[in-house]
């Protein structure tokens, strides 16, 4: 768990875009991207036929952005109504390039006091600075499949496979997003196998347990069953970081349950020496240490992420994987009791 500590204020609200600019310009993004062919391409997560499904969030369906054009009177003259319209398309598609600029890494700072990674992803940190080809594999339910995103280029996998391939621009970096909205640890063990250990990944980022505390379900039968999995994801040889319940309204309701299941998987992630992401920890000093609204990183559901929770998610995230694939090349030799996983 992350250590308490008091921190002046890191992300003022004036860094932030306000929810309802953010709403506006994020349905500018999805239109914009729909309608212009010749806008950046985004750093899309690869994937396989049979995870096509997963890059679109269930429901997350932003109103389309349609130009309002004024038909000035004398404007009949079909050139003349087609230049209006073509001026209208281009200024949502600037607006659009403009705000896939500034998603392209968002204000976020990370929290204070915690400890570093120092080398606890040591299998796919070595393999980066030898430029070798990496495969991560986002493996977890609704908020790894990216529901609550507009768009897919938003979900955290897409993003954290962008920060990568800018980093390490000649690499050969492979992110697979296997999340399945609604499933938990049961559901989750039964496609163990053909999800994550059949695709020989490197890394696995496993996002786990809140829909458990959702259904009420014993944390502790949720972390025996984590705790299988990551032996055998151990002994496939990959690195392994596991990623806790959000911080948001609805897991917030369950609080005696939600704490228990952030406690047992830190136990796992300390017993099987991996990597753990607070991600409860994080998201709660968002909101009492950051001052950051709820909904400035939740959506109106209460429970999943919004662009920007997805985005200083990733971001945190990866910037940890860099912090290690730094130490690596630096020769820094890691003892490998060292467990925990933090945001720098």
């Amino acid at each position: 768990m992350m250590a308490a500590v008091a921190a002046p204020l890191l992300l003022t609200p004036a860094l932030m875009l306000p929810a309802r600019a953010q709403a506006t310009q994020q349905a500018a993004i999805t239109d914009g991207a729909k309608s212009n062919s010749d806008s950046p391409k985004s750093d899309a997560t690869k994937s396989d036929a049979a995870n096509s499904d997963a890059a679109k969030p269930a429901d997350a369906k932003p109103a389309d952005v349609k130009p309002a054009v004024s038909q000035p009177t004398g404007a009949s003259d079909p050139a003349q109504r087609k230049s209006l319209t073509t001026t209208a398309i281009d200024k949502v598609k600037q607006v659009a390039k403009s705000a896939s600029d500034i998603f392209g890494r968002v204000p976020c700072l990370p929290p204070k006091g915690g400890a570093t990674s120092m080398g606890s992803l040591p299998h796919v940190a070595a393999k980066l600075a030898s430029g070798q080809p990496v495969t991560i594999i986002a493996f977890g339910s609704s908020s790894t499949q990216g529901y609550g995103s507009t768009s897919p280029e938003f979900t955290y996998p897409n993003r954290l496979a962008a920060q990568l391939r800018r980093k390490y621009a000649g690499a050969d970096i492979t992110v697979l997003n296997h999340g399945v909205g609604g499933e938990d640890a049961p559901e989750m063990m039964k496609r163990l196998q053909t999800s994550v250990i059949d695709a020989k990944p490197d890394l696995v980022i496993w996002q786990v347990g809140t829909n458990a505390v959702l259904r009420n379900l014993d944390p502790a039968d949720t972390a025996k069953m984590v705790e299988d999995g990551v032996a055998r994801i151990q002994a496939a040889g990959a690195d392994l970081v596991l990623v806790d319940p959000q911080y948001s309204p609805r897991v917030t309701e369950h609080a005696e349950s939600a704490s228990r299941m952030v406690r047992l998987l830190s136990k796992v992630a300390q017993l099987r020496h991996v990597g753990i992401f607070p991600r409860f920890e994080v998201m709660r000093e968002w909101h009492d240490r950051q001052a950051l609204p709820i909904d400035s990183f939740v959506i109106a559901d209460g429970l999943h992420m919004n662009d920007w929770g997805y985005a200083c998610f990733a971001q945190l995230l990866g910037d940890d994987i860099i912090k290690s694939v730094g130490q690596i090349k630096l020769g820094i030799n890691v003892p490998s009791a060292v467990q925990t996983y933090r945001p720098m």
